[in-house]
């Protein structure tokens, strides 16, 4: 998939649910909850325990028209370029890596590191990346991202940690082109309850898009 078409995606929806797991068929059962909720972008961190080989699964299970799928985690070219060969889509960080921007230029994958300040945001757009992380995003909160969007409106801008159903829609108006959640969408699915993921999945695809419309009134 193109590169742009993998950033249209995500922004579409405005919704990336981030997977954590124990196992690898945790986290394949978790990403499908997730996506049956209407979530099209998940991001397979690199924590989970055979994280290529979820991505690989997903791919293969999942029709490429209702999912897109990512890595998380990812602090080193290394460990970029095993993604990529797995299938990732795109590539997330918690923090900004010259060397794994570099190398997602080359394959033309997106790259979206995780950022605190306006120098950092600056250096990630610099070295290519089109979606830019706010991490974390509860120590941050939404205020950052209108701030940020004063000097630079053209920053697409995508929080995660701490973002939740209550303020999803602050996000969204502050100026995030998406958001990312965790556990608070995934962590009923860690605990068996699947339709519950999937239901929080589907509130918040409704969350950000109620709140889109209220912003075009």
């Amino acid at each position: 998939m193109k590169k742009f078409d993998v950033l249209n995606r995500i922004a579409k929806v405005g919704v990336v649910a981030v997977v954590r797991a124990k196992s690898e068929q945790e986290a394949i059962n978790i990403a499908k909850a997730c996506t049956d909720g209407g979530v099209e972008a998940i991001e397979v961190t690199f924590t989970v325990p055979g994280a290529d080989s979820v991505i690989r699964a997903l791919k293969k299970e999942i029709p490429a028209s209702k999912l897109v799928v990512g890595a998380g985690s990812v602090l080193d070219p290394e460990t970029a370029r095993a993604a990529i060969l797995a299938g990732a889509e795109f590539i997330v960080a918690p923090s900004f890596n010259t060397e794994v921007a570099l190398l997602c230029n080359r394959y033309q994958v997106p790259y979206v590191p995780g950022t605190q300040t306006i120098k950092e945001i600056v250096t990630a757009m610099e070295y290519g990346s089109d979606v830019i992380k706010v991490f974390p995003g509860d120590m941050l909160g939404p205020a950052f991202i209108k701030d940020v969007k004063g000097p630079i409106p053209y920053a697409n801008l995508m929080p995660s940690g701490g973002v939740n159903l209550e303020n999803a829609a602050d996000w969204i108006k502050a100026g995030a082109v998406a958001i990312s959640s965790g556990s608070h969408m995934t962590k009923p699915a860690t605990e068996g309850n699947l339709e519950l993921t999937t239901e929080r999945a589907r509130q918040y695809v409704e969350a950000v898009a109620k709140a889109r419309a209220e912003m075009k009134k």
